[in-house]
């Protein structure tokens, strides 16, 4: 596992004092660039930074080792944490929220249930929950976090299996305040609707963190 320091994305500050930051976290085989279409759109009052995962895959990157798609294996993914985190906690102590798509979606639900506490909320696209990868998914572990789920009905890339089992955990027993969105006709991707799903979510969450602060 390299020990180097994360490659980082920073979009344009647009805000004199943004009230979080969005940690953007690419799928596998991709970059840190990946995301720029939708993070590009996310409200002004947002910082928002994107990382370059620490393990190189084919054309681009990816976040763990793993044991077939949506099934990272534990001491690989147990490394990423602590390098995310020990870059994120040198960078940004304030309010973070968590952005993955695919493999990056189970990045930021390793991260979200490593420390629940540490994060504002998550948005996980087309992605899996680490399930059975040393992370606690006990009844109540992300009590009260607001939470957004899209996944596409025709995405035949995450096995069924585990998108069932990230749904119906969110649903119910994690206690999260989830927004769960499936698409029709939509596969393995973002598209435009996706894209104003998310902004809009973002839109809220950024509009309660600045009332809050007010």
């Amino acid at each position: 596992m390299t020990v180097a320091q994360p490659i980082v994305r920073w979009r344009a500050q647009r805000a004199a004092h943004p009230v979080a930051l969005v940690l953007a976290l690419h799928g596998r085989g991709a970059d840190e660039s990946s995301l720029d279409a939708l993070t590009d759109q996310l409200p002004d009052r947002l910082a928002v930074v994107a990382l370059r995962g620490p393990i190189p895959v084919g054309p681009g990157f990816a976040w763990f080792e793993n044991r077939g798609i949506g099934r990272p294996l534990e001491a690989s993914l147990a490394d990423s944490i602590a390098w995310v985190r020990a870059w994120l906690d040198a960078t940004w102590p304030g309010p973070v929220y968590l952005l993955g798509f695919s493999g990056g979606t189970a990045m930021a639900g390793a991260l979200l249930l490593a420390d629940p506490a540490r994060f504002a909320g998550a948005v996980l696209l087309s992605g899996t929950l680490p399930f059975d990868a040393g992370l606690p998914t006990i009844d109540g572990r992300l009590a009260g976090i607001p939470v957004f789920h899209g996944h596409g009905e025709l995405d035949s890339v995450i096995p069924s299996d585990l998108v069932d089992r990230t749904t119906g955990y969110l649903a119910g027993p994690a206690g999260s305040e989830t927004v769960q969105h499936l698409y029709p006709g939509l596969g393995h991707s973002i598209d435009r609707q996706v894209l104003r799903d998310v902004v809009q979510w973002f839109s809220s969450q950024a509009l309660s963190l600045g009332d809050s602060a007010e």
